[in-house]
């Protein structure tokens, strides 16, 4: 998976406000200090983070970032969008044969296509909220699934 620090340092960010607003704004000087990300980093995301309406700012003293909307109904995937990051597992962009092997679509395209769209759609079922609240379902029954098919029966 490609993912570039925006898409992460954003999600990473955007907890933190989900977990310790209160209802208040945070400075991204409280944000880079806990989550060790750059404040011009974090300056910048948050001007796309604003552009998208999943923040809203507070001038002044006190001032900083609140969520623009509750973290029930805010979906990492609509963070990770946000700050252009695109969740692309193939070497072309979307269905383009561009920069496959030799100008066509490699043996593996489809796969990682469809797994791509997966993880959007994954993505687009956890909320803040389920992050903060340690709560994800889909993820633990994933990781359950996945475990028991690895357990051998014993002899």
């Amino acid at each position: 998976m490609k993912m570039s620090t925006k898409g992460r340092y954003a999600v990473m960010a955007m907890i933190d406000i989900a977990a310790h607003s209160h209802g208040e704004p945070v400075s991204l000087a409280e944000i880079a200090e806990r989550q060790d990300i750059s404040q011009e980093y974090l300056e910048q995301l948050f001007g796309k983070l604003r552009k998208a309406k999943l923040v809203e700012s507070a001038r002044g003293p006190g001032g900083g970032y609140r969520l623009a909307r509750e973290a029930r109904e805010t979906p990492v995937s609509d963070i990770i969008l946000a700050v252009d990051e695109e969740l692309q597992l193939t070497r072309c962009g979307g269905d383009a044969v561009e920069g496959c092997v030799k100008g066509e679509r490699c043996n593996a395209h489809d796969l990682w296509s469809s797994l791509g769209r997966q993880m959007l759609t994954f993505l687009s079922s956890i909320s803040l909220e389920d992050v903060v609240e340690k709560r994800n379902l889909a993820l633990s029954a994933t990781i359950k699934q996945t475990k028991d098919r690895h357990v051998r029966p014993s002899a």
